[in-house]
C-alpha cells in the first residue's frame, strides 16, 4: 500500500495501468425526435424549408410592426452567433481516450434521464392542457373578447396552444443546457492541460451559447406568437381587438414555460443533490477518498446530476423568468397605453421584447470579451477568474445602459409625456443598479474571499454542530440586503413612473406600476451573461470530475479546482439575480392578475383587504404553501440520497478491491437508483404546487357564493399569491445563499486552509455542505420557479376564482 501511495502521489496509480472502459450508462446516446428527422433531411432541402419559414415569420412580423422585424433579426442573427459559438467549441480536442470515455458515460447518463424525465413531463403537459381546454370552453369572456368577436372556443384553443408552445420551449431550451455542457466538460478538461485561461474561455463560451439560445428562444417565442395572433385576429381592424388588450392572450405561454421549469428543476436538482450526497457522506466522509474520485461508485451520477441539475434546469429556469416578465410588462404597457389613449401603443407593449433583444447584443460581447491568452497557466497563479468574468460583466452592464437608453427613446416617447421616457430609462437604471447589487451580495455572502464564509470555515473547527450553527445563521442574515435592494428598488422605480407626467382621462398619474415593470427589464437587461456565468459553473465542476477520474497530473486538477471555486460562486450570484427577478416579476404579475380580475368581473379590483378573515387565511396558505413545498424537496433529496449511501457502502463492502483499484466500481447502479428515484420524488411537491391555487381558489369561490360575496375566491388567491411570494422570497434567499456558503467554506479548508482535506474540520465542512446540497440546488431554485409559477398559474386560471 505504501508503494501505491506513493505513485499516486507523483500523479500515476495502478488503476491509471489498468483498461479504462466507464460502462455506458445507456447503449446508444438520446437524441430527441425532432433532431433525428431533420438530419435525416437533404441539407439543400432543409436549407430551403428554413428559408420558407423564415420567410413567413418575417412576413407576419412586417404585416405586425417593424418593431417586431426588428426583433426576429436580432433573434435570427444571436443563434447564428450561438452556431459560432458551438464549432468553436466542439472543436477543440477532447484529450486522451480516458477522459473522452468518462465523458461519454456521463453524457449517456444525462442524455438518458433527460429523455425520461421530458417524457414524464410531456405526459403531464397534455393532461394539464385538456384541464385547461374544459375550463375555458365552459368560462365567461371578457367584454373585450366579446367586442372582438372570440367566442370561448377561440379563447380555449389560444390560451392551451400558447401553454404547449411555452411548454416546448422551455423544454428545448432545458435540452440546449444539458447538451452543450455534456460536450464541453471533457473539452475544458482538454485545454486545462495547456492553459487555465484557455480552459476558463472555453467553459464561458460553452455556457455562453446556451445561454444565447435560452434567451434568444424565450424572445422569439413571445415575439412569435404575438405576431400571429395580431395577424389571423386582424388586430386594431374594426369590429376586432384592440392591441391593448392582446398580451392577455399570451399568458398560457408563460404558465406552460413555468410548469415544465418547475418539474425540470426539481427532478434535475433531487437528481444531482442525491448523487452528490451519496457519493460526498460515504466518500469522503466515511472512505476518507477525494471528490470524485475514480473509486466512488456514485461519481458518474454526481457528475450527471451536474448537467441535468444545473444546466437543463437552469436554463428552462432562466428561460421562464424572462418569458413571464416579458408577458407582464406586455400586459402592463397595453393597460397603461389604454387608460392614456395613446394613440400608437405599440411601442409600450413591445417595448421588453426589445430589451431583451438589445440584451443578447450586449451579452454577446460581454462573452467574446473573455479572450485567451499566449501565457500557459498563468491563471492559477496571478488571474482570479473571478476577475476576469467579473470584467466581462463590467462590459456587458455598460452597453445595456446605453441600450436601454436608446431604447426608452425610441419606444416610449409620447407627445402626451415629452419627458417620461427619460423617468422610464431611470427606471431601467435603477434595476441594472438592483442586478449588480443582487451579484455583489450573492458573492460577498459566498465566496471565501470574504469575512463570511472565512468565519463559517472558522466554525467548522470546532465540530460540525457549530458549523450547521453559523451556516443557518450567514442564511438567515443573508436575506436583509437582498429584501432591502428590492424595496428601494421597487419604490424607486414605482415613483419615477408616477411622476412620469402619464395621465388618465382623470388626470390621475398611471405610469407607476410601468415603471416598477421597466426596472424588472432593467434587472434582466444583461440576464444572457448572467446565464453564461451560471452555466460556466457546472461544466467546470464536470471537468474537474473528469480530471479527477482520469488521473491527470495535479497541476491540471489545480487549474480545474480554481475554476470549481469560482464556479460555486457564480452559481450562487445567478441564484440571487434569479430570486430578484423573480420577486420584481412576481409584483408585476400579481398586478396583471388583478386587472385581469376586474375584465372577468366587470367590476373594479384594485386591493385586497387582510383584515376580511377568509383572505387573511388565504394568506396563511400561501405562507404554508412555500415551507412545505420546501420541506419536500428536500425530504426527495434525502430519500433518495439515503439509497445511494445503501448502494455505495455495499459495493465497498461487497467489493474490497474497489479500494486498491482491482476492481472496477459498478457506476451504473448507482446512475440507475438515483434516476428512478428523482422522477418518482418530484411528482409530490409539483402536483402540490400547481393543485394548490386552483383547489383553494374554487373552495373559496364557492364560499363567496354561499356567503354573497361575489370575488371572494380571487381575493383568497390574490392574498395567497401575495404572501406566498414574500415568503418564497425569503425562503430562497436562506436556502441559496446558506448552501453556496457551506459549499465554499468546504472549497476554502481544501485550499489547504486550517487543517486542509481529510482534517476534523474538513469532515466537519462536508457535513456543512452535504446539508446545503438540497438548499442551494434543489428546493432554493425550485422556489424561483414556484413563485413566478403561482403568478402564471392564477393569471390563466382567473376564471376558475369568479
Amino acid at each position: 500500500m505504501m508503494m501505491m501511495d506513493d505513485e499516486m502521489e507523483n500523479g500515476r496509480s495502478v488503476y491509471q495501468d489498468r483498461p479504462r472502459t466507464f460502462p455506458a450508462v445507456r447503449s446508444k446516446a438520446y437524441s430527441p425526435l425532432i433532431f433525428r428527422i431533420l438530419r435525416q433531411i437533404n441539407p439543400r432541402v432543409l436549407a430551403i424549408l428554413l428559408l420558407v419559414v423564415f420567410g413567413g415569420v418575417f412576413y407576419v412580423g412586417a404585416r405586425t410592426s417593424p418593431i417586431v422585424v426588428f426583433v426576429f433579426t436580432i433573434c435570427i442573427i444571436s443563434f447564428c452567433f450561438s452556431v459560432y459559438l458551438t464549432k468553436w467549441v466542439l472543436a477543440k480536442d477532447e484529450g486522451p481516450p480516458e477522459m473522452s470515455q468518462i465523458s461519454d458515460a456521463i453524457r449517456d447518463g444525462a442524455e438518458g434521464f433527460f429523455r425520461t424525465q421530458y417524457g414524464t413531463i410531456s405526459k403531464m403537459a397534455f393532461v394539464l392542457a385538456l384541464v385547461i381546454l374544459s375550463i375555458y370552453l365552459f368560462r365567461t369572456s371578457t367584454p373585450q373578447q366579446e367586442a372582438a368577436g372570440i367566442g370561448r372556443l377561440s379563447s380555449a384553443f389560444i390560451t392551451v396552444a400558447a401553454f404547449l408552445l411555452g411548454a416546448l420551449c422551455s423544454g428545448i431550451a432545458g435540452y440546449v443546457g444539458m447538451w452543450v455542457s455534456v460536450r464541453a466538460n471533457v473539452r475544458v478538461s482538454s485545454a486545462a492541460r495547456r492553459s487555465a485561461r484557455e480552459a476558463l474561455q472555453v467553459a464561458v463560451r460553452a455556457g455562453g451559447f446556451s445561454a444565447i439560445v435560452v434567451v434568444g428562444m424565450a424572445v422569439f417565442g413571445v415575439a412569435i406568437l404575438y405576431a400571429t395572433f395580431y395577424y389571423w385576429l386582424e388586430v386594431d381592424s374594426p369590429g376586432s381587438m384592440r392591441v391593448t388588450d392582446l398580451p392577455l392572450l399570451l399568458v398560457g405561454y408563460g404558465f406552460g414555460a413555468s410548469f415544465v421549469a418547475l418539474f425540470a428543476q426539481l427532478g434535475g436538482g433531487i437528481y444531482t443533490k442525491a448523487a452528490d450526497v451519496g457519493a460526498d457522506l460515504v466518500g469522503k466522509v466515511e472512505q476518507g477518498i477525494p471528490e470524485d474520485d475514480p473509486r466512488n461508485p456514485a461519481v458518474i451520477a454526481d457528475l450527471v446530476g451536474d448537467n441535468v441539475g444545473d444546466c437543463a434546469a437552469r436554463g428552462a429556469d432562466l428561460f421562464e423568468s424572462i418569458a413571464a416578465e416579458i408577458i407582464s410588462a406586455m400586459i402592463l404597457g397595453g393597460t397603461m397605453a389604454q387608460k392614456c389613449k395613446i394613440d400608437d401603443p405599440s411601442g409600450f407593449i413591445l417595448f421588453p421584447l426589445v430589451v431583451h433583444s438589445f440584451d443578447l447584443v450586449v451579452s454577446s460581447v460581454g462573452i467574446l470579451s473573455i479572450r485567451g491568452t499566449r501565457d500557459p497557466g498563468t491563471l492559477g497563479a496571478i488571474e482570479d477568474p473571478m476577475n476576469i468574468l467579473q470584467k466581462g460583466y463590467s462590459v456587458t452592464i455598460v452597453l445595456a445602459v446605453l441600450t436601454f437608453g436608446v431604447s426608452t427613446r425610441w419606444l416610449l416617447y409620447t407627445e402626451q409625456a415629452p419627458s417620461a421616457w427619460l423617468n422610464f430609462a431611470l427606471c431601467g437604471l435603477v434595476g441594472i443598479i438592483t442586478a449588480y447589487a443582487f451579484v455583489w451580495i450573492s458573492k460577498y455572502y459566498t465566496d471565501y474571499k470574504h469575512e463570511p464564509v472565512k468565519t463559517l470555515a472558522l466554525a467548522s473547527s470546532t465540530g460540525h454542530g457549530t458549523n450547521i450553527i453559523a451556516g443557518v445563521a450567514l442564511g438567515l442574515e443573508s436575506t436583509a440586503l437582498p429584501v432591502l435592494v428590492i424595496s428601494v428598488a421597487i419604490v424607486s422605480a414605482f415613483w419615477l413612473g408616477h411622476t412620469s407626467g402619464l395621465m388618465d382621462e382623470s388626470g390621475n398619474p398611471t405610469g407607476g406600476l410601468f415603471g416598477t415593470a421597466v426596472a424588472t427589464m432593467g434587472m434582466l437587461s444583461t440576464a444572457a451573461y448572467v446565464l453564461t456565468m451560471d452555466m460556466f459553473g457546472p461544466i467546470a465542476d464536470n471537468a474537474g470530475g473528469i480530471v479527477e477520474m482520469s488521473q491527470q497530473p495535479e497541476s491540471v486538477r489545480e487549474i480545474t479546482d480554481v475554476l470549481d471555486a469560482v464556479g460555486n460562486t457564480t452559481k450562487a450570484t445567478t441564484k440571487g439575480f434569479a430570486i430578484g427577478s423573480a420577486a420584481l416579476a412576481s409584483f408585476l404579475l400579481f398586478s396583471a392578475y388583478m386587472d385581469e380580475v376586474s375584465s372577468f368581473a366587470r367590476v373594479p379590483f384594485e386591493q385586497v383587504d387582510i383584515a376580511v378573515p377568509e383572505v387573511f387565511v388565504g394568506g396563511l396558505l400561501g405562507s404554508m404553501l412555500i415551507f412545505v413545498f420546501s420541506a419536500w424537496a428536500c425530504s426527495a433529496v434525502g430519500k433518495t440520497a439515503q439509497e445511494v449511501v445503501k448502494e455505495v457502502r455495499r459495493q465497498f463492502i461487497e467489493r474490497p478491491g474497489i479500494m486498491e483499484y482491482k476492481e472496477k466500481p459498478d457506476y451504473s447502479r448507482c446512475v440507475a437508483i438515483v434516476a428512478s428515484a428523482s422522477l418518482r420524488e418530484m411528482i409530490k411537491p409539483g402536483a402540490l404546487a400547481i393543485i394548490s391555487p386552483i383547489i383553494i381558489g374554487f373552495i373559496f369561490r364557492i364560499l363567496g357564493n354561499i356567503t354573497n360575496q361575489p370575488l371572494l375566491g380571487a381575493k383568497v388567491v390574490a392574498s395567497m399569491l401575495m404572501f406566498a411570494t414574500v415568503s418564497g422570497i425569503l425562503m430562497a434567499l436562506f436556502l441559496n445563499t446558506a448552501g453556496g456558503a457551506w459549499d465554499n467554506a468546504k472549497k476554502y479548508i481544501e485550499t489547504g486552509a486550517l487543517g486542509g482535506k481529510g482534517s476534523d474540520c474538513h469532515k466537519a465542512a462536508v457535513t456543512g455542505d452535504t446539508v446545503g446540497d438540497p438548499f442551494k440546488d434543489t428546493a432554493g431554485p425550485s422556489l424561483h420557479v414556484l413563485i413566478k409559477m403561482l403568478a402564471t398559474i392564477t393569471l390563466v386560471m382567473a376564471p376558475v376564482f369568479l
